[in-house]
C-alpha cells in the first residue's frame, strides 16, 4: 500500500494503489428512509424568523425532499467520476479523491476541508485546478489535486483507535501521505476552516518540503489553546464605549459561532448521541452552520441547493461521522498546539490568504480588511505573499466563489513552481 519514497516529486499514486468506488448499500439507504419517516418533530412554534435556530417549516420541506426527491445514486455517480483511494497512514484510514494534473509540470496539491464541510466542497474547483487549459486557463498552472477526507470525517472512517485526532496531528498524516505514501518529493497545500489550520501547521513544521500554502481566514494555530478555547471573546465583556454599530457586529459574530464552538469543544460526545441516531437532528445541526456562515442573502438555496445540502449531509450520515468529526475541536483544546520551532514568522512557508467580506471583523470594512490583517498580530504569524479580500462570499470559499478562490490560489503558487 505504500509508494517508494525516492520517486519523482510530480507523479501520481504508486502502482500498488487501486482506485475504489464510493458505494452506499441499499440497506443503509433503507434504514435512513425509515428513520426519516419516523422522525418525532418538536413543536417549532414562534420560530418563523429563525431566532431560536433552524426553522421547522424549512427543515420539514428539506426532509420531505430527502425522502421523496433526492437521489443519492446520482450524487454517488457524480462523485465516482473522480479517482478515489483508501489507504492507511500510520494506522489511520484515509480516503482521498484525486484528479490528475494536465499540463507540462503539474504541482502536487493537497486540499483540506473543515466542518461541516466534506471533501465534496472542493468539487467546483478541482477540475479547473487540475486542467486549467480546459477552462480557458494556462496549462502551466496545472496541479495534481489530492482531496482527502479528514480523519474521522466522511469516508476516512471509522476512527476507533485515534480518539485524540486534531488538526496538527492531521498535518503529520498529510505530510506522510504526500511524501512517503504517494511519493511526492515536494508539494503544495491549501485549505479552509479546520483545513486552514492543517495547512498552516504544514507551513510551520514542513516549510522546507512545500512550495507554498494557500488558506482562508488565517487564524493563529493557538486559537483553541487555553482554558477558554471555546470562547472567541475569552470571556471579556464588550466595552461600554464601543460604538453601537461595532457592538452590533460583535454580537452578530458571537451569535454566529458561539454555540458551535462551545458545544464542539466542551461536550461533543453528548451532542453526538443525537446526531448519530437521528438524520434530521444531524441535518438541523449542520444546516444551522450552512445558513449562518454562507453569504446567502437570507436564502440558503442561493448558495446550496437542496441536493447540495443533502449530499454533504449524506457523506456524514452514511459514515456515522458525527462524533469523530466534531471531536476534532475538543482535541485541539485538550491537546494544545505547540511550536516545532521558535522562528518567525511562525508559518514560514510562503502563504496566500483569501479573506471574505462577510467575515469582516467589527469596525473593519472590506476596503481596509487586507491592511487591517497585515498590521494585526495574526498577520505577523504568516510569511504572506498574496493576501486578497472579496466583497461577496462567506465561510465556504471554494464553494461560494470558486473562480475567486482559483485565481487567488494560482497567484500564490505561480511564483514558486
Amino acid at each position: 500500500m505504500y509508494g517508494s519514497q525516492d520517486r519523482a516529486s510530480r507523479t501520481g499514486p504508486a502502482s500498488p494503489f487501486q482506485p475504489i468506488s464510493i458505494h452506499v448499500s441499499d440497506e443503509q439507504l433503507s434504514d435512513l428512509r425509515a428513520r426519516l419517516r419516523h422522525t418525532r418533530w418538536p413543536l417549532g412554534v414562534g420560530n418563523d424568523d429563525w431566532y431560536y435556530g433552524v426553522n421547522r417549516a424549512y427543515l420539514e420541506e428539506l426532509v420531505d425532499y430527502w425522502l421523496n426527491v433526492y437521489d443519492w445514486r446520482a450524487a454517488e455517480a457524480a462523485i465516482n467520476r473522480y479517482e478515489h483511494y483508501r489507504v492507511y497512514v500510520d494506522g489511520v484510514p484515509v480516503h482521498f479523491m484525486r484528479k490528475a494534473g494536465v499540463g507540462p509540470n503539474p504541482v502536487p496539491l493537497i486540499l483540506s476541508h473543515g466542518w461541516p464541510w466534506t471533501f465534496w466542497h472542493w468539487s467546483k474547483v478541482i477540475d479547473p485546478l487540475a486542467d486549467p487549459a480546459a477552462f480557458g486557463g494556462d496549462p502551466t498552472d496545472a496541479f495534481d489535486v489530492i482531496v482527502p477526507s479528514l480523519p474521522g470525517f466522511g469516508f476516512s472512517t471509522p476512527l476507533p483507535d485515534h480518539p485524540d485526532m486534531n488538526f496538527w496531528k492531521v498535518a503529520d498524516l498529510w505530510h506522510t501521505l504526500m511524501t512517503s505514501t504517494l511519493g511526492y518529493g515536494k508539494y503544495a497545500a491549501a485549505g479552509c476552516d479546520i483545513g486552514a489550520l492543517v495547512s498552516g501547521q504544514l507551513g510551520h513544521k514542513y516549510a522546507g518540503e512545500l512550495y507554498a500554502i494557500h488558506i482562508g481566514s488565517a487564524q493563529k494555530l493557538t486559537m483553541f489553546n487555553g482554558d477558554r478555547g471555546w470562547d472567541l471573546s475569552g470571556g471579556q465583556p464588550i466595552p461600554e464605549d464601543v460604538p453601537k454599530h461595532i457592538q452590533a457586529r460583535i454580537i452578530e459574530l458571537d451569535r454566529r459561532f458561539a454555540s458551535h464552538l462551545a458545544v464542539h469543544v466542551l461536550d461533543p460526545s453528548t451532542l453526538a448521541y443525537g446526531l448519530s441516531d437521528s438524520p434530521v437532528g444531524m441535518l438541523a445541526w449542520m444546516l444551522e452552520r450552512w445558513v449562518k456562515w454562507s453569504d446567502n442573502d437570507g436564502n440558503i438555496e442561493n448558495v446550496f441547493s437542496k441536493d447540495d445540502l443533502l449530499t454533504h449531509a449524506m457523506i456524514y450520515w452514511v459514515n456515522n461521522a458525527s462524533e469523530t468529526s466534531i471531536r476534532m475541536y475538543a482535541n485541539a483544546n485538550r491537546y494544545p498546539w505547540t511550536p516545532s520551532h521558535e522562528r518567525w514568522p511562525v508559518i514560514e512557508a510562503p502563504t496566500g490568504i483569501t479573506l471574505m467580506g462577510y467575515e469582516n471583523p467589527p469596525g473593519v470594512s472590506t476596503e481596509n480588511r487586507v491592511q487591517q490583517f497585515l498590521s494585526s498580530d495574526r498577520g505577523a504569524w504568516y510569511n504572506h505573499v498574496n493576501v486578497t479580500v472579496h466583497e461577496r462570499g462567506g465561510h465556504f470559499i471554494p464553494w461560494e466563489i470558486p473562480q475567486g478562490w482559483i485565481g487567488d490560489l494560482r497567484r500564490t503558487f505561480r511564483q514558486y513552481r
